[in-house]
């Protein structure tokens, strides 16, 4: 698929999909014409991509999951280094999960409040 289908079907935007490529998170191969030719996988990736960056991720952390992504499960056996990152990220998003949860159930009761006085 080229680039444009790839945006439409992903809802990445195709600055940031070159963006990606630059960054050897997807590499689409190249027709004979000389345009990008994505496949699946790469939407695949695209998408995991976009949700992990929208968890708060970076790209330098999610780099290094790319096997992962590009397999059915995980192939890495990792460092104690990269484990330990896996633990904080873990925890970092947990936290953010509470604070959502906190922020909901405030937004909550206020609605609720001001519905019964409406």
């Amino acid at each position: 698929m080229q680039i444009g289908e790839l945006s439409r079907r992903t809802g990445v935007s195709i600055r940031m999909l070159r963006y990606y490529e630059a960054e050897k998170l997807i590499s689409p191969a190249r027709r004979a014409s000389g345009y990008r030719d994505y496949s699946t996988e790469d939407e695949r990736i695209v998408q995991a991509v976009r949700t992990l960056s929208e968890a708060g991720l970076k790209l330098d952390f999610i780099r290094r999951f790319l096997p992962c992504l590009r397999s059915e499960g995980p192939i890495l056996h990792p460092c104690p280094e990269l484990m330990a990152a896996m633990e904080r990220e873990m925890q970092a998003l947990e936290e953010r999960i509470n604070g959502f949860r906190q922020s909901r159930d405030m937004l909550g009761s206020y609605y609720e409040e001001m519905r019964a006085h409406a």
